[in-house]
């Protein structure tokens, strides 16, 4: 009988193309169907781990979501006896922090497939270059050219980028302040300056939004100098226009250092019927000749640094990957702690209503941080 297991990732083609191409692939070698659903960006940040994994044998996850999975117990963990070479080898191609981002407690939960961070994106056909620097992306804001996405949570991921790229990141542990007061007052008064310069509309739009409205013929933005990477709009003909992407504009000195990671990873339940093969799934689609061949071919993002630094891969992206590797390396691990997902989302909603009611900076630093202390 043909082991059928069910898998849940999210709505894009970046999420979703990849791991069903590479699922027609692994039936073909292995007898096994893997039958793929998808949820919305939002869905997926916020919608409940446990809940996911009483319904699916696999779950696409963040990392920070680490915390919570293990105190719920509601994933297996991928480092099973027997297999430490191929663990070993995909550690050593992580981009970046990706692998580690799904180790805690001294265990692996997930397997990096989707490496990402805030990196910069332009419309090459309407510049020329990007902005080099956050006083050049200020300039290019007075001019009505500049979208950052503001919906939560990705107003406080610009947030953690800019404390990180001034060199001082905000805490991963506590129970202290998430911030050092003056970083975090400095901070929200440069998104203050550079929101009072964009369409309010931000505040509603997450990277796809702000993506889609750049890749539009019509578009007046040229450069998203904090926002998410998506390969998919570096392809050509994936949308009417072209989007290139490169290391974020640097704020402080130390270059494209700081940014807040992204990604995804996949994970085992630990409610399978069929856990073995769920893992045999995980370790192959995580591997680095699926990851730089038939994943990426299909649209995914690969978290395996074979396929970032293949050259056909890029020649296909625009360079996507050469042209943000050194943001993808310099990028900052979020908290992961269990207690961590309710407290982002509501510190990005704090951050917004300082940031539309004009409230005073150190007043919303300290809920913040009071927020961060409580969330242990």
């Amino acid at each position: 009988m043909t082991i059928t297991l069910k898998g849940m990732t999210w709505n894009h083609p970046r999420g979703y193309d990849p791991m069903v191409a590479c699922s027609s692939r692994w039936l073909e070698d292995t007898g096994v169907k893997v039958e793929w659903e998808k949820r919305s960006l939002q869905d997926f940040e916020t919608f409940p781990v446990e809940e996911l994994a009483r319904q699916f044998d696999l779950i696409v996850i963040d990392h920070p979501h680490v915390g919570q999975i293990t105190h719920e117990k509601c994933l297996l963990p991928l480092d099973v006896a027997g297999r430490e070479i191929e663990r070993n080898a995909l550690a050593a191609a992580s981009v970046g922090q990706s692998y580690p981002s799904y180790t805690w407690q001294g265990r692996q939960w997930a397997f990096p497939i989707d490496a990402a961070t805030q990196v910069q994106a332009w419309r090459p056909d309407l510049m020329d270059t990007p902005p080099k620097s956050w006083a050049e992306v200020l300039e290019l804001a007075r001019a009505g050219k500049v979208l950052i996405p503001l919906r939560p949570p990705h107003s406080l991921m610009s947030f953690y980028t800019l404390c990180g790229n001034l060199g001082r990141p905000c805490a991963v542990e506590g129970p202290g302040d998430l911030v050092d007061v003056e970083t975090g007052v400095q901070v929200f008064e440069m998104l203050r300056e550079i929101e009072a310069l964009m369409d309010p509309a931000c505040f509603e739009m997450d990277p796809i939004a702000v993506l889609e409205r750049m890749a539009a013929p019509e578009a007046t933005a040229v450069a998203a100098p904090l926002i998410y990477g998506y390969v998919s709009y570096s392809v050509k003909d994936f949308r009417p226009r072209l989007i290139r992407f490169g290391d974020i504009p640097p704020a402080g000195k130390s270059g494209p250092v700081g940014s807040a990671l992204g990604g995804t990873g996949i994970a085992v339940s630990a409610f399978s019927e069929n856990p073995d093969a769920a893992i045999d799934f995980a370790y192959w689609i995580a591997s680095g000749d699926v990851q730089k061949a038939g994943y990426a071919v299909a649209g995914g993002q690969p978290g395996h640094a074979w396929a970032w630094e293949d050259a056909a891969v890029n020649l296909a992206t625009a360079d996507f990957y050469r042209g943000t590797r050194a943001t993808l390396d310099a990028a900052w691990v979020r908290p992961r702690h269990n207690g961590y997902m309710g407290f982002q989302q509501a510190a990005s909603d704090r951050l917004n209503e300082g940031l539309l009611q004009r409230q005073s900076a150190r007043t919303v630093v300290g809920d913040i941080n009071r927020l961060f202390a409580e969330s242990f």
